[in-house]
């Protein structure tokens, strides 16, 4: 029967909450986009209204006989246009008038402004159609005497533009919230790392001693020193203490060492080798002997143990671990974890390092989520999955900071 996997519960609803949210500014950022567009399609046709009552009147004014009806068309009509860029042009194409285009004729040459009067057409025309104006050629039939062109007022260019920089705002806002968010959530996961670990220290270091103190006395008794009881007494008591000292360089900044990477593995494996599975063969391939880093020896073998019974467990107790010790670029230290278990499955791939994530019926889901928190914030490396497929194996990959033997 499959294992299923669980969870805590807190990064499920949170990252439920995290879609939730982002659905919502989605739906809001399109709802605003839509009407926005909506508003601005009403202003263009009022817009496009106007020129074409200009081009009108303009018609009417060419056509009209009467003086006063002229004035009152000019003055109320034809020059009340302040916002929308207009150029007029005749038959042919030549311009004629323009309004409401700033250029600053008094630093340009008359065919500088020219250019940029051709120019800002040519945009015009490429926007909106232009609109001809007709007039009476005296023989009863409709001449073109010229077009208006025109393009958006600088208001409804700003309106167009509005959501997006809006929404730019609120992205910008969101984003600098969420990293406040994030740091001050980090800023409590890492108190409540800290104070459970220095507990944790605490809590051992009374029965620690305890033992200790009952060992000397177990040491007197002939019977004790013949079995060899107090050798292995010895040996518990001396976990429990590298256990607490594991505990403790969490509750604080542990020091980094410049180490020989393959002689603590190897040292680390030899402590796992009768506490595992007979039918788990474990090897150690390095590209050389003398591949230095800086770590926390006790820190790190607590990261290497959390991988490889992790990796037993995922090959049921038979199987093959190969451990590879390498050089990597930009001054690392590579090494990888290779077992022949059943995978990953890649839905759960960046799951493995969240707390509260197993696929065991037994697990808490905290070790791998302590081996990434030792290696990035302890040790500046990086810990990932580098590879994993399902009834194949996977990778686990560890990086970190190499050193010279100048640096020992």
């Amino acid at each position: 029967m499959a294992k299923k996997e669980k969870s805590l519960g807190y990064y499920d609803d949170r990252t439920r909450l995290k879609w939730s949210i982002i659905s919502v500014a989605v739906l809001i950022s399109i709802g605003t986009i839509i009407y926005t567009n909506y508003l601005v399609g009403q202003l263009s046709e009022r817009e496009r209204q106007q020129i074409e009552l200009f081009a009108k009147t303009l018609e009417y004014t060419i056509n009209e006989t009467s003086g006063s009806n002229i004035y009152f068309i000019t003055d109320k009509i034809l020059f009340e246009n302040k916002s929308i860029p207009t150029i007029l042009t005749d038959n042919r194409g030549n311009i004629t008038d323009f309004r409401n285009i700033k250029i600053d004729s008094t630093k340009l040459t008359i065919d500088q402004v020219q250019a940029r009067l051709y120019k800002r057409l040519k945009e015009m025309r490429e926007s909106y159609p232009p609109i001809p104006v007709t007039v009476d050629d005296g023989y009863g039939h409709n001449i073109i005497y010229g077009y208006v062109n025109y393009n958006d007022s600088f208001l409804l260019v700003q309106l167009t533009y509005y959501p997006y920089v809006q929404l730019s705002i609120i992205a910008i806002i969101g984003f600098i919230a969420y990293l406040a968010v994030n740091y001050s959530r980090m800023a409590e996961q890492n108190k409540v790392w800290v104070g459970l670990a220095k507990e944790t220290a605490h809590q051992l270091g009374t029965p620690i001693s305890s033992l200790m103190a009952w060992l000397e006395i177990l040491k007197e008794m002939p019977e004790i020193r013949e079995q060899k009881i107090d050798y292995e007494l010895n040996k518990d008591i001396k976990r429990l203490q590298l256990i607490t000292e594991r505990f403790s360089n969490i509750g604080s900044v542990p020091t980094l060492k410049v180490e020989n990477m393959n002689l603590l593995i190897n040292n680390a494996l030899m402590y796992l080798r009768p506490r595992i599975s007979s039918k788990v063969e474990l090897k150690v391939h390095a590209i050389t002997d003398n591949i230095l880093a800086y770590v926390n020896p006790s820190l790190f073998e607590w990261v290497l143990e959390n991988l490889i019974k992790n990796a037993v467990d995922a090959m049921g107790g038979i199987g093959k671990i190969d451990i590879h010790l390498l050089r990597g670029s930009e001054n690392r230290v590579i090494i990888d974890i290779v077992d022949n278990g059943k995978g990953i499955s890649k839905q759960n791939i960046n799951k493995v390092f969240q707390p509260g994530f197993t696929t065991k019926q037994r697990g808490w889901g905290l070790g791998l989520a302590l081996a990434k928190r030792i290696i990035d914030h302890y040790h500046f490396g990086r810990i990932y999955v580098k590879i994993s497929e399902e009834n194949v194996g996977t990778t686990f990959r560890i990086s970190l900071r190499s050193a010279t033997e100048n640096q020992v």
